[in-house]
């Protein structure tokens, strides 16, 4: 280790020599000299002190590279794994549209019943599980056009709706926690074609 380097290491060194000169000088304005027996041990206490205080700092660095890769595979795994619980959510409604689709391979008008209610069931559970993660439908029928929430399919003529109102929505749009996920699609009121 040079004296020029400036990394911590050397600073503690650095004034530990600093001391035995010091302790040195006043060595030998006391004594006329220092023994080098006594030397010799105030440098093996400096040596001492430097090899233990490199020892914290390399363990401390250890600890801070072991913090820093177990922060960067928490981030990784909540990436990775952040639709767990929504996937989880999502099985029994497969499940269900399988049941239905296996309970549909018959043509009697009361298999199309048990179909028709196995699918108004999946369709509520899908809708809860949508729900408990934050999902909302977004559903404009009547109201104003917003080009924020809504996307314009075609416009219409209409004596019914005032203009810029929607008049039929063709696929519903979805929030997610208050953000648009998709907006819905819709068909727009240009007014009464008559001028």
């Amino acid at each position: 280790m040079s004296k020029k380097s400036k990394s911590p290491e050397v600073e503690p060194e650095a004034a530990v020599e600093g001391q035995i000169e010091t302790a040195a000088e006043e060595s030998s304005a006391d004594e006329g000299g220092a023994s080098s027996e006594e030397l010799a041990r105030l440098l093996e206490e400096a040596h001492a002190k430097a090899e233990e205080n490199w020892e914290k700092v390399v363990r401390v660095q250890a600890e801070l590279e072991n913090s820093q890769r177990r922060a960067q595979r928490d981030v990784e795994n909540a990436h990775k794994y952040a639709l767990e619980k929504f996937a989880q959510e999502l099985l029994p409604v497969k499940d269900s549209l399988e049941l239905g689709l296996a309970a549909a391979e018959g043509s009697d008008h009361e298999v199309a019943d048990k179909l028709r209610e196995g699918t108004e069931l999946t369709l509520k559970m899908l809708t809860t599980a949508m729900e408990k993660f934050g999902i909302k439908e977004v559903d404009p029928q009547g109201d104003t056009f917003n080009p924020e929430w809504h996307q314009a399919m075609t416009m219409q003529p209409s004596a019914e709706y005032e203009p810029n109102t929607i008049m039929a929505v063709m696929q519903k749009g979805y929030l997610l926690n208050g953000r648009l996920l998709r907006p819905a699609m819709v068909v727009v009121s240009k007014g009464s074609g008559t001028p």
